[in-house]
């Protein structure tokens, strides 16, 4: 019936029938702890311009201190996901707090009444800026557990830790419906039904904020409903894209789970990034204002994400009077507030902005702040206690970890297994934390970290072994298939690496290995006769067909997390008895081959190879055998670079001292000539400046891939760089594509003309004729030079076809 029922209402929203669509909403939320609002209007009427506008701006702390906030009476800073302490990602907990106190010191007095800075963190699983915090699965594993009272008690440790380091605000939870897996942000989604996403996004509201006689009181803190709205609906997923979508459709679909997260009192409303029906969502006043603040009675305040204003039509980063006109109340501009500060003062003094209008979104943030007790004399570096880590919280990931699991394949009744066995284990991911972690951990991409960064965590083969040799057993692992000892069972675990937002946008759903070994060590060891489970780790449900062939069991273990022992729980027997049954069910759809990227159980035709809501449990008796294998079709892009390598792609540099990994976004090669620094170009991070100073040797950037890249089906493919020099003269740079030992093509780029940014075209052809084999690239791009040169790059894409704009001769 529920499916009946929401299959209608799809069908009614793909059609263009003209009916007014209702978004009223009877706003319910009582504040039992707010009593300021002759205050707050005294407040505002003694304040001037320039002090309500720093009200409304932002800074990120890499581009901030509590000195600007004193002199500029700035209203908020955050941390964005690169971001933290010192710019030092090992900060203490005494350097958050201490910092949180120099801020609060640092805020602006009005008549005896102080006004806090507010710093906001993006503790989406966890408090996962910060080491040593427990970190939860991602929102697609919550999402399979299907567990409400659970999510809320998640919300409850969130907020002690982000307290436990002096902030009282988190940008979470993501309430986006994904309905194309492409989208690199698919986990931060809980699924792709609107009423689970609704469910789970208020049990996370009321978790984070409290509810009732605790709401906002000193063990919670601020959450945000994001992104408002439409951010899961993209054409072809594109990050930030635009949503084409009726306005009916907008709201049963995307616009669904605000209802519930505003009955939860959500007190700041985070807009999206995301275009709908070609208008941005940061410069939409029907939206913003008529819709969420009029008709659905929001009476928070709406910040603005990255930079998004930036993207509205006739807007920059530093001057944007269309998005603050149309409903933004809190500009998030990390590097450009000073800019956009005294442009939004100008705009105001000219009439741009009406004073009214700053009086409005002063007065949401004020109300918002004395909510959360900032007026009442609530310091938030004073909390006591420190909750990072706390065993009790560790306890809950572990049993989030357990319930959030899938399992998808469980041939002969292979699983459980007996612990006193002798265990098997093949998979890189198995030894790397953050394969498990995966994205907005400790850094942004989260694929930064080395497991010394995580502590008191087990690697998922660590908490195995300890598991079966504390009940009589012993395990081994093997990166080639061949073992010590022959074991009576293998377990592989393998998956995605880690990404976020922008580099974890996909062309189709099939996935790419990152280690190459996996597969063909899987299906030798499957030939043997050895039983074989797989433990498979992704952001997203993906094509794993041969995958599940050569696996008697396959669970979808998601992105668990720190508290993999949640894993052994459930695989492994206790006193000869099942320790723990599977319980998730899925959250989406399953596809079966990599053209299956728009995949809903709403669709008109649904043909998954697991439908939503599919789960084995020990009881179930389904065999799965023979999944049919999609041959690939040609290739007709291929991404290489977009501020950072592309997955499965890693960066490194060549210096007179060898070859290095670039393992972060401020890199200094060992000898020191040559460094490179990430930078925001047209969205966050997505360039980067690289410095090669005049050394004797040979000096080169580039991205390589432990697995080669077959270009051969491609018609006439080429490389497309966006880039641009900013010291010209005579040195010489090179592009280089290599496959292998003495297996390279390049060619000299003409960078005495790329002053601005400009698309380069480089056809394969010429590489080829330097030698390049296109069937086995390896070195999937590099530049090299002798001399000294600074450039920036933007993207480097594969494309197929006919070549527009400059073209490199050969």
């Amino acid at each position: 019936m529920k499916k009946f029922i929401l299959l209608t209402m799809f069908l009614i929203q793909a059609t263009s029938l003209l009916a007014e669509v209702d978004w009223s909403r009877e706003n319910s939320c009582k504040y039992n702890n707010f009593s300021n609002a002759d205050l707050i209007d005294q407040l505002i009427s003694d304040m001037s311009i320039e002090e309500k506008v720093g009200q409304v701006i932002q800074g990120d702390l890499d581009f901030i201190t509590p000195a600007d906030v004193k002199k500029f009476k700035i209203g908020s800073v955050l941390n964005g996901g690169n971001t933290a302490p010192n710019g030092d990602k090992y900060s203490s907990l005494s350097d958050w707090k201490k910092l949180s106190q120099e801020f609060y010191d640092a805020s602006p007095t009005y008549k005896g009444i102080k006004i806090p800075v507010l710093w906001g963190t993006d503790a989406v699983h966890g408090h996962n800026n910060v080491i040593g915090a427990t970190l939860f699965p991602h929102n697609i594993g919550l999402g399979a557990t299907r567990n409400i009272e659970l999510v809320q008690k998640i919300g409850e440790a969130i907020a002690l830790e982000v307290l436990s380091t002096g902030v009282a605000w988190t940008f979470a939870p993501t309430i986006a419906v994904p309905q194309d897996d492409r989208w690199g942000r698919t986990y931060e989604g809980f699924s792709e039904d609107p009423i689970l996403v609704s469910k789970l996004g208020k049990a996370l509201i009321l978790g984070l904020q409290g509810e009732g006689s605790t709401l906002l009181n000193e063990k919670h803190v601020l959450a945000t409903a994001k992104h408002f709205m439409g951010d899961g609906g993209t054409t072809n997923g594109v990050d930030q894209g635009n949503t084409k979508i009726s306005e009916l459709g907008l709201r049963e679909l995307h616009g669904y789970p605000y209802f519930d997260a505003l009955d939860a009192c959500a007190q700041t409303v985070m807009a999206s990034f995301n275009s709908w029906n070609g208008e941005k969502l940061h410069g939409s006043k029907s939206l913003l204002t008529g819709v969420l603040k009029n008709d659905m009675q929001f009476d928070g305040f709406v910040v603005g994400d990255w930079n998004g204003h930036g993207q509205v039509e006739d807007c920059s980063n530093s001057k944007c009077a269309q998005s603050f006109n149309a409903g933004v109340d809190m500009f998030m501009v990390p590097e450009n507030w000073k800019d956009l500060l005294r442009n939004t003062i100008r705009q105001v003094n000219s009439g741009e902005i009406s004073e009214l209008r700053l009086d409005e979104a002063v007065k949401n943030i004020l109300v918002v702040k004395s909510r959360l007790g900032l007026l009442n004399g609530r310091k938030p570096h004073e909390f006591e206690g420190n909750f990072l880590g706390h065993p009790d919280h560790i306890s809950l990931a572990r049993q989030a970890v357990r319930e959030s699991l899938v399992l998808l394949k469980n041939n002969d009744g292979v699983l459980p297994l007996m612990p006193n066995q002798h265990i098997g284990v093949i998979g890189d991911a198995s030894n790397k934390i953050s394969t498990q972690t995966g994205g907005w951990t400790i850094t942004w991409q989260g694929r930064e970290n080395s497991n010394s960064d995580f502590v008191n965590t087990r690697t998922i083969y660590e908490s195995i072994k300890n598991y079966v040799e504390v009940n009589g057993g012993s395990v081994e692992f093997s990166s080639n298939g061949k073992f010590q000892n022959k074991p009576d069972v293998v377990i592989g675990v393998f998956g995605e690496e880690p990404y976020a937002e922008m580099l974890g946008d996909l062309k189709d759903v099939a996935f790419t290995a990152t280690d190459p070994r996996y597969l063909p060590l899987l299906e030798s060891i499957s030939a043997t006769n050895i039983p074989t489970i797989s433990i498979f780790l992704s952001g997203r449900p993906l094509v794993v067909n041969e995958y599940l062939n050569a696996s008697n069991a396959f669970v979808a273990a998601w992105l668990p997390g720190t508290a993999v022992e949640g894993i052994s729980d459930v695989i492994f027997m206790k006193n000869n008895k099942i320790n723990f049954d599977f319980q998730g069910k899925l959250s989406y759809s399953w596809p079966r081959s990599k053209d299956q990227s728009v995949l809903n159980f709403t669709d008109s035709i649904y043909d998954p190879l697991f439908p939503y809501g599919y789960g084995l449990t020990y009881a179930s008796e389904d065999q799965i055998n023979n999944i049919k294998i999609v041959k690939s079709k040609k290739l007709d892009l291929v991404n290489i670079f977009l501020g950072a390598a592309s997955i499965p792609g890693k960066e490194f540099v060549v210096t007179d001292s060898g070859p290095e990994f670039v393992m972060q976004d401020n890199f200094l090669s060992a000898n020191k000539k040559i460094k490179i620094t990430r930078f925001d170009y047209q969205r966050q991070d997505d360039a980067k400046n690289i410095i090669f100073i005049k050394n004797k040797g040979m000096q080169a950037y580039g991205i390589s891939a432990e697995l080669p890249t077959d270009l051969s089906s491609m018609d006439s493919p080429y490389y497309e760089i966006v880039m641009r020099v900013n010291s010209l003269s005579d040195a010489k740079l090179y592009f280089s594509v290599g496959c292998g030992n003495n297996c390279m093509g390049s060619i000299e780029l003409p960078v005495s003309k790329m002053a601005e940014w400009e698309a380069i075209n480089v056809p394969l052809s010429c590489l080829k004729k330097d030698g390049l084999n296109e069937s086995k690239v390896q070195i999937r791009g590099l530049f090299s030079s002798e001399e000294q040169i600074n450039f920036d790059v933007n993207s480097i894409i594969i494309k197929d076809g006919a070549i527009t704009g400059t073209k490199v001769s050969c």
